[in-house]
């Protein structure tokens, strides 16, 4: 006689290795597992604490970036500075800097570590239409192609792009794909606003960067960026980062130019009055102050 339990079909036993087995499985992502990326080659941001947050501990090398700031926003030198620098110096190529909104200063950028020179800067064309036939890079598709351009040229290290935010959804993919089968970084900026933030991104991580000025004084906060992650692989972040901002070497710099300036004045004025005594190298550029001066 049976009991009425034997017709039933035997439960399957509860999978208790899974857990252990799912790690040793190649291309098996796990929630928990974040931080390793799933082997993937990253740069250090040159910030502890937002390398602490990002997957594999840096920016994703054959990825897209996508940084949003409020407009007039400057926080692009402050937030990727420390680990292009360290790019640039563990690599050979190009650094391309795609429509930015502001010539960048080359004395500041020396300080840095960044090597002025191995920046090429293209800009946005303000009288499109004036080349028949060419690709209007004053406007958004024109400026995501110079991007795709960029990345796939074999002398490109990475890229910066300041984009329009009314990007096709197609138009990302191919940046994210282009950056992604050719190895490279693409950082890309984009002015933010409510509506953008909640519109899904092709890039596998997204961030808001803002600049907070700090109170000045004894007992004040000091500046710092406002980071908070949108979008990256791991689990959420509730509360946003505050890096603290690095002058680096700038005012320094902006100083040593001030007191060569004075000097030269002076050394020029005297020029003119004939009391003072010239290098023949000196001399071309104290006529030429001399000259401005007068």
């Amino acid at each position: 006689m049976t009991t009425p339990h034997a017709s039933q079909p035997a439960q399957p036993a509860p999978m208790a290795g899974a857990a252990r087995v799912l790690p040793q499985l190649q291309g098996v992502w796990r929630g928990d597992g974040w931080q390793q990326a799933l082997q993937q080659r990253v740069q250090p941001s040159g910030h502890a604490l937002l390398d602490a947050q990002l997957p594999g501990g840096g920016w994703p090398l054959g990825a897209m970036v996508e940084l949003l700031q409020p407009a007039h926003g400057h926080a692009e030198w402050p937030l990727l500075l420390p680990g292009l620098a360290a790019l640039m110096q563990r690599s050979a190529g190009q650094v391309v800097l795609v429509a930015p909104p502001c010539r960048p200063f080359a004395p500041g950028l020396e300080a840095a570590g960044v090597a002025a020179h191995r920046l090429c800067c293209v800009e946005a064309d303000t009288h499109p239409g004036t080349h028949p036939g060419a690709h209007p890079a004053g406007d958004g598709a024109g400026l995501a192609w110079v991007c795709e351009q960029a990345l796939r040229c074999r002398d490109v290290l990475a890229v910066l792009a300041w984009l329009p935010a009314g990007l096709p959804m197609a138009t990302l993919r191919r940046l994210q794909w282009a950056a992604a089968a050719q190895g490279r970084i693409l950082w890309l900026w984009r002015e933010a606003s409510a509506s953008l933030q909640t519109v899904a991104s092709p890039a596998p991580l997204r961030l808001r960067v803002e600049t907070e000025l700090g109170v000045p004084g004894e007992g004040g906060t000091p500046a710092c960026l406002r980071v908070q992650l949108l979008k990256r692989r791991g689990p959420a972040l509730e509360h946003p980062l505050k890096l603290p901002l690095h002058h680096w070497a700038w005012q320094d710099v902006l100083q040593a130019q001030a007191l060569r300036r004075t000097r030269q004045a002076g050394e020029a004025q005297r020029w003119l009055h004939g009391h003072g005594q010239l290098l023949p190298a000196e001399a071309p550029a104290l006529q030429a102050a001399a000259h401005t001066l007068g």
